[in-house]
């Protein structure tokens, strides 16, 4: 794709756009929070069969008059499979009592139970602290790996577009009030993956442009290595996109929040790779001449590519 589009005269509106989200996504994570899920806070996980389709606003709402306010109740893989979660411990009685409080609304067909599972708080306090050392841990990997394999100024661009993508994602599922559960950690640790990716191919194709391009301006350098990966950049994010949107509308309720955090990530890592971490690069200053400081400092302790 040969393009010549001007990506770094919007950089400032960029730059703007982006401090906002950020400030925004923080606020409404200091304010409102995340809407932990039960893998996080603890609760009970009941699964139950219907003979006939389930109508999933009359269990809410015969659960919520029976005492367990705030039931979670979602289809699980076919419009007769119900997911249950509730808050509170989980007891001998608990299945029983579910069953004949879903049995009191029916008027025809049957009722099964096929699991019920707890999830203890101080299990859901683990994962919590786990999955979060585990995000701060492969960022720091991430710009350990850019700085040696690039140069420092790319580490500080590249981590900054990372941590840009992580806020707005959580942002906007604290913003939305929408589950959040290991599955969309995980999603989150993929989205951290598939920006630096995105973040990788466009900084090699700038160090490049740096070397050939000794006396031309820096704004010019990116702007030429943006047009030139852009190709590739739109690519891969509509064939991603397509499979994501794929597992969102018809992979079923359990993996829906997964894709979700992921359609918002790619979306999000793409405009970043474009304006977050080029625009850093043109921030810090960085011009052919760190190029050929790289390449010395290399030679100096053996030479890495």
């Amino acid at each position: 794709m040969n393009t010549d589009i001007d990506f770094m005269q919007w950089r400032k509106y960029a730059l703007i756009l982006s401090v906002t989200l950020v400030c925004l996504s923080l606020a409404s994570l200091f304010i409102k929070q995340l809407n932990l899920g039960l893998d996080f806070t603890g609760g009970s996980l009941v699964e139950v069969h219907y003979s006939l389709p389930a109508n999933i606003s009359e269990i809410r709402q015969g659960l919520t008059n029976a005492g367990h306010e705030g039931a979670q109740v979602t289809n699980f893989g076919s419009d007769q499979d119900v997911l249950i979660r509730l808050s509170g411990p989980v007891n001998d009685t608990l299945g029983a009592e579910i069953i004949s409080i879903l049995k009191s609304q029916l008027t025809e067909g049957d009722i099964d139970l096929r699991r019920i599972e707890y999830v203890g708080p101080q299990i859901g306090d683990e994962l919590r602290d786990d999955g979060g050392m585990a995000m701060i841990l492969a960022l720091i990997l991430m710009m350990i790996y850019i700085a040696f394999r690039f140069q420092s100024k790319f580490a500080v661009a590249a981590v900054s577009a990372l941590v840009h993508d992580v806020l707005v994602v959580l942002g906007i599922f604290s913003f939305f009030e929408l589950d959040f559960d290991l599955t969309v950690l995980a999603a989150i640790l993929a989205v951290i993956g598939y920006s630096l990716n995105d973040t990788i191919v466009v900084s090699d194709r700038i160090r490049e442009n740096f070397r050939r391009s000794k006396q031309q301006d820096s704004q010019e350098v990116i702007n030429s290595s943006l047009n030139q990966t852009l190709g590739r950049t739109l690519v891969t994010s509509f064939t991603t996109l397509l499979v994501l949107f794929c597992l969102y509308f018809f992979g079923g309720e359990i993996i829906k929040v997964f894709a979700l955090a992921l359609i918002f990530g790619v979306i999000v890592g793409t405009y970043s790779s474009i304006y977050i971490a080029a625009n850093i690069l043109l921030i810090m200053g960085l011009t052919s001449e760190h190029m050929f400081v790289e390449e010395k400092e290399k030679e100096d302790f053996g030479g890495l590519p």
